[in-house]
Order: C-alpha cells, then sequence, then structure tokens
C-alpha cells in the first residue's frame, strides 16, 4: 500500500474497468477521478480488482483549543471588534491561518464599558491572546486579552513605524514620533517570575 502519485481534485486516475473507485474518489463517464487532493494508493485485496485511493497527509493538524495562548495578527477592527487570523499555538506555527474575534467586552478585565477598540488594536498588529470559545461558523475563534500577559506584543502605529511591546505595561504607548497613542499592551512577564 505505498503511494504511487501525488493528485488533485477532478484529476482522471484511471479506468472503471482497471480499478474500484475507494475512498477519497467518485467514477464518471468509465473513469475514476480524484475528489481529495493526496496520495492516490492502489490496494489489491486477496487478487481482486485492486482498489484505488485517494488520501491526504497523515500528519496532525494542531488546532486551537479553549485556554490555549494563540499569537495572531489584527487583520481588520471595527467598535465592537478585531478580526485577527491565528498564526501559532502557543509556539508551534499553524500550516494555515485560523480566524478569530476579540471582542470589546473581552479586551481589557475592568472597565470593559469604556474600551474603544481602535485605541487598542490597529490592523497588523502581532497579538497574544487565549482562545475563549470555539465560536460559530461566523466568528470562527473567540479570543480574550483581559489578563496582564495577553495584549499587543508588536504594535503599529498610525505613522506605521513598528513599535516593540514586549517592556511596556501601560496603556499609553510612545510613537517614534513623540506623540502618544493608546494601545491594550501585554505587561513584561520576565520581572514577574523573579
Amino acid at each position: 500500500m505505498a503511494p504511487v502519485k501525488l493528485c488533485i481534485p477532478g484529476e482522471r486516475l484511471c479506468s472503471i474497468e482497471d480499478s474500484t473507485p475507494g475512498n477519497g474518489t467518485y467514477s464518471r463517464h468509465g473513469y475514476i477521478f480524484a475528489s481529495l487532493a493526496g496520495y492516490v494508493v492502489k490496494q489489491n485485496d486477496n487478487g481482486m480488482v485492486p482498489v484505488i485511493s485517494v488520501v491526504r497527509d497523515t500528519e496532525p493538524q494542531l488546532l486551537p483549543e479553549v485556554g490555549v495562548v494563540v499569537t495572531c495578527k489584527v487583520t481588520s477592527i471595527n467598535p465592537r471588534f478585531a478580526k485577527v487570523h491565528i498564526l501559532y499555538v502557543r509556539s508551534t506555527p499553524l500550516k494555515g491561518a485560523f480566524r478569530g474575534t476579540i471582542r470589546r467586552e473581552d479586551i481589557r478585565a475592568t472597565e470593559k464599558d469604556k474600551v474603544e477598540v481602535y485605541k487598542c488594536f490597529r490592523p497588523g498588529d502581532i497579538v497574544l491572546a487565549k482562545v475563549i470559545s470555539l465560536g460559530d461558523a461566523q466568528s470562527n475563534y473567540l479570543l480574550t486579552t483581559a489578563e496582564n500577559e495577553l495584549g499587543v506584543v508588536v504594535a503599529h502605529s498610525e505613522a506605521e513605524r513598528r513599535i516593540n511591546g514586549s517592556c511596556v505595561c501601560s496603556v499609553l504607548q510612545k510613537t517614534a514620533r513623540g506623540t502618544w497613542e493608546e494601545q491594550k499592551m501585554r505587561r513584561n512577564v520576565s520581572h514577574q517570575l523573579l
């Protein structure tokens, strides 16, 4: 049962006379086609007509789960929430980006009614957040930054200058031009471990 070749969905694999369609395939007009992208496998059982199947990569996909800290990139903001792409689970990079939402009430633990999303995040910011719910089809993962060690790690000012937020503990952030902008920065954890 060794992989024969790689295939893409819709690719014609062989004639229906040569093999029987298996998992990841379908038959149409006397031919067997791939319904998945993956490896083509022919398996011959007891001298009968071989079964042709398409199998995907067997390496398991790491998924964000409730309670796990993730690293994400802010893609868009509005007055009610920030949309993000989850890039890392703990320190492990994901194969694909998962979408998440940080709602206004999940940004800070206190004074939740005074939070203004545009003052806390900007598109392009890199954020540490914790998964609080798997969400639904529209919002995907629901995230929170309402802990001291969570928040913006790398921020972009209005002038699009990069600011390293790993050592900033306050909500105000000084830009390279000397102006102050509000952001929910994460607290530097290294001094808390001593």
